[in-house]
């Protein structure tokens, strides 16, 4: 029966931290990665079990490489401060521990909460991601933002959700595409990507139409309409930033 080894990245995520931490139940080791944070997190993940291990912040796949490969099994399974493991998820990898497998890593749904309510639409759900992989045969590829998995090998699928909380509020998701699109700029530029007038006016209204009408956002609600607009702001932010 294979161990797997959680591995979390932080940066003061005092508040966050022990719930992640508990939701790990199926796994044999949790390992957080924190890059110097001046709130509690290292001693409440500490108090929780968790080996903690201090890193300076070298990017985010940089960063859970470096988790990775400080772990004591092969078998990895990634998340975030600001995900759980649903309880059927749990169940479902600790009976994937007992069978026989052949895939070199495995997807699974996120589902997030929004605002106050779990969202089932807007392009938010099933968002399925690698988060269950073996190191020996996969890695954390992306500069700057919006890391992936590169499986050497086949992937397989998992029943269960993962519960992801990644906004605090309003205000905190203002912040975020602030800072997130700040980063794509940066990588757009890097790759040699210059500013275009006509995506920049297109890009937005099409990103808003895409997650409210194609992707079924109107279902959501109110929030199906803040998920478009802010799908829309993040879109026009990044193209005005690569302008600069």
């Amino acid at each position: 029966m294979p161990g797997i080894t959680a591995t979390i990245i932080t940066f003061n995520e005092e508040a966050r931290i022990a719930e992640a931490i508990a939701s790990l139940s199926c796994c044999d080791e949790v390992i957080v990665v924190d890059s110097g944070s001046t709130d509690a997190t290292r001693e409440i993940a500490a108090s929780r079990g968790a080996r903690v291990i201090v890193n300076a912040w070298p990017g985010y796949s940089k960063q859970k490489n470096f988790a990775a490969g400080q772990a004591r099994y092969d078998w990895i399974l990634s998340i975030d401060a600001d995900e759980r493991l649903s309880m059927e998820l749990a169940d479902h990898i600790a009976r994937w521990k007992r069978e026989p497998h052949q895939a070199a890593a495995y997807s699974m749904p996120r589902r997030v909460f929004y605002l106050g309510r779990w969202i089932r639409h807007s392009g938010w759900y099933p968002d399925r991601k690698v988060r269950l992989y073996d190191r020996r045969h996969c890695q954390w590829e992306g500069d700057f933002v919006h890391e992936w998995v590169k499986v050497d090998g086949s992937a397989g699928r998992l029943p269960g959700d993962l519960l992801h909380f990644p906004y605090r509020d309003w205000n905190d998701h203002v912040a975020r595409i602030e800072r997130y699109t700040e980063l794509a700029a940066q990588a757009a530029r890097s790759g040699g990507r210059r500013g275009n007038l006509v995506k920049l006016a297109l890009a937005p209204p099409l990103a808003f139409i895409k997650a409210f009408f194609l992707h079924a956002g109107f279902l959501d609600g109110w929030r199906g309409l803040a998920i478009a607009y802010m799908g829309a702001r993040y879109v026009f932010r990044r193209e005005f930033r690569i302008l600069r």
